[in-house]
């Protein structure tokens, strides 16, 4: 069924059902960063894969809104869709909010399915709704009536990170949830976020796309717990160590039953910003709410000792297999056919390769050539490309270890490049480097510290349309709230860096029908001196793999700029070295040499 058809028949749905716009957001029912299967139905409804945007119909139009990472990617997957691209952010492009405004008419319904809306953005639509003489419909899922052959909501068994791992036991963490919320005077707490729900609880699973994570939800009382799941998800193991810790599992849907029942004798501890609108509306009105950030997102967002320490190893190996994918695609570029689907399975298969690998930690970008302008592309067999020399090749990827998770971008020139795409090359490698290597006081959040890296793009009169940098979660989401290198700042401004936080540090630049060039390494937030000024905080690179000498002008760099790729390049080779071959270490010296 074309997209056509599907929009056709939604938009009959809608008719019968008396909707006259349908909301169809990316998310599942906990605002997670990737979905499973189940819950692509925007997806199909706009023939769109990338992660982020949300389509609006009414009953004779359609409009996609998503944001710069994926301009380029929306327009060609449209293409012939009838669906319109709103380009978030652009200059004279109406939001969804303002867009609502316009076609909402007096009596008009607005329908979205509230499971899938955040409370704070369901708030939004509502009173957008009600300032025009319309009302809403949350309860209202039209998947069933339009999808087609829907794939089965994930039933995949759960499984214990154990302390060697995690670093902190349940028991621990109950402990300092309920002193949290003891502070804030609550005798409840309501989960619905499925990273802070893993890390509380130590357990990970395989519900969600790229991220070990299980579908549930949870209440944290003063003395039990509440978790809302699959009960075959969890082994005898688990069960047991659940009953010790005095939770007790219940039907995934009852969470909405449960809240309901809720009385005025209930304060409730819930973050509403990433917590669904029909989960929030079937609160009891009775119940006291206090709307905070979970307590979870920043305490997971620092590590401890143990998990910073199994960073390193995961790091590690995760650059072993990077170093050798590195090395045979020098050595392979021209020799033998290889394509950016057949590159990044190589890619996978030497992660592979390592033990303790899960899987990869979000969906691969191997983009070639003008690919790479694209800056979340994902290569399918329709837009798979071969390799070739003379063009710049980028792989954005990585694994999840049980010693943690790696997020690593690469571009690497494939024979001899041009002297522009060398001169951008060089212009991100000296942002990504200044960057890691400052020193700041503690205090400072990555809105302070990304002009570190842009600058050297806003001399040139150059920008890119992402972030610096993200949180890392451990064996949990690849991005992760609540740190960011970001200069503009969103509706929750991002705290102080904390020592044993992790952000990736990965400026990049995109050429549109030419080129993209972003290289990315993972950083360890740190104390160093303290003294009379305070104290004095800087960056451990995790990320150990060449930064590619033949994309690199030396003249271009500042002797400072230099000094820090020769002492990077240095480290790379006394910690990788030792696990290649000799073939592979002859090529690691060669491509970690001193710059002049």
């Amino acid at each position: 069924m074309s997209v056509l058809d599907r929009i056709e028949r939604l938009q009959n749905a809608m008719e019968q059902q008396n909707i006259d716009c349908y909301i169809i957001p990316t998310d599942d029912y906990h605002h997670s960063e990737y979905v499973g299967d189940y819950f692509k139905f925007r997806e199909y409804m706009t023939g769109f894969s990338g992660s982020t945007g949300t389509a609006v119909f009414t009953r004779e139009k359609a409009g996609l809104w998503t944001d710069g990472r994926y301009f380029i990617q929306a327009e060609a997957q449209l293409k012939g869709s009838g669906i319109t691209l709103y380009k978030s952010g652009e200059p004279e492009v109406p939001t969804i909010e303002e867009f609502l405004k316009k076609e909402l008419e007096e009596g008009a319904v607005l329908g979205f399915d509230g499971r899938t809306v955040s409370y704070a953005q369901g708030e939004k639509y509502r009173q957008i709704a009600e300032g025009e003489g319309a009302s809403i419909e949350f309860r209202l899922d039209l998947a069933p009536d339009t999808w087609t052959g829907r794939p089965e909501m994930s039933t995949e068994p759960a499984f214990l990170l154990e302390d060697e791992y995690s670093g902190e036991n349940i028991e621990s963490k109950l402990k300092r949830i309920r002193e949290k919320m003891k502070e804030n005077g609550c005798n409840a707490h309501i989960l619905s976020s499925l990273d802070d729900i893993a890390w509380l609880f130590n357990i990970r699973g395989n519900d969600i796309a790229y991220c070990p994570l299980v579908l549930s939800y949870a209440i944290v009382y003063n003395n039990s717990v509440e978790l809302f799941a699959n009960s075959q998800k969890f082994s005898e193991e688990i069960v047991n160590l659940f009953a010790e810790n005095q939770i007790q599992i219940y039907p995934y849907e009852d969470i909405y039953r449960v809240v309901s029942e809720m009385t005025s004798e209930d304060k409730v501890l819930l973050d509403s910003k990433i917590m669904n609108y029909r989960l929030y509306q079937a609160i009891s009105k009775d119940t006291v709410i206090v709307d905070k950030q979970n307590p979870e997102i920043l305490m997971k967002s620092v590590k401890n000792e143990t998990q910073a320490e199994n960073l390193r190893k995961a790091h590690l190996k995760d650059a072993v297999a990077h170093t050798k994918f590195m090395y045979w695609l020098k050595k392979n570029i021209g020799r033998v056919e290889i394509t950016e689907l057949s590159a990044s399975a190589r890619l996978e298969g030497l992660r592979a390769e390592q033990e303790h690998f899960l899987g990869p930690s979000f969906g691969p970008i191997s983009a070639y050539g003008e690919h790479g302008a694209i800056v979340h592309y994902s290569a399918d067999e329709k837009s798979n490309v071969p390799l070739k020399e003379g063009k710049l090749f980028m792989t954005d990827t990585g694994g999840h270890y049980l010693e943690g998770s790696t997020d690593i971008t690469r571009t690497v020139a494939l024979g001899e490049v041009g002297n522009i795409e060398k001169e951008h090359f060089t212009l991100v490698a000296r942002a990504m480097l200044r960057l890691a290597n400052t020193v700041f006081l503690y205090g400072c959040s990555g809105a302070n510290l990304d002009c570190i890296a842009r600058e050297v793009f806003w001399k040139e009169g150059l920008n890119f349309n992402h972030g610096t940098g993200h949180g890392v979660g451990y064996l949990l989401n690849i991005h992760e709230g609540p740190i960011n290198f970001r200069w503009k700042e969103g509706e929750r401004p991002a705290p102080a860096l904390e020592e044993n936080m992790v952000i990736t540090d990965e400026p990049g630049i995109y050429i549109e029908g030419s080129h993209g060039i972003r290289l990315e390494n993972e950083l360890l937030v740190r104390k160093t001196v303290k003294n009379e000024y305070g104290q004095f905080m800087n960056f451990e690179i995790l990320t150990y793999v060449p930064i590619d000498l033949d994309a690199i002008l030396p003249e271009k760099m500042n002797t400072e700029e230099k000094e820090m790729l020769n002492h990077y390049h240095k480290q790379v080779y006394e910690k990788v070295s030792p696990y290649l071959s000799e073939e592979e270490r002859i090529w690691l010296k060669e491509y970690t040499r001193a710059v002049k």
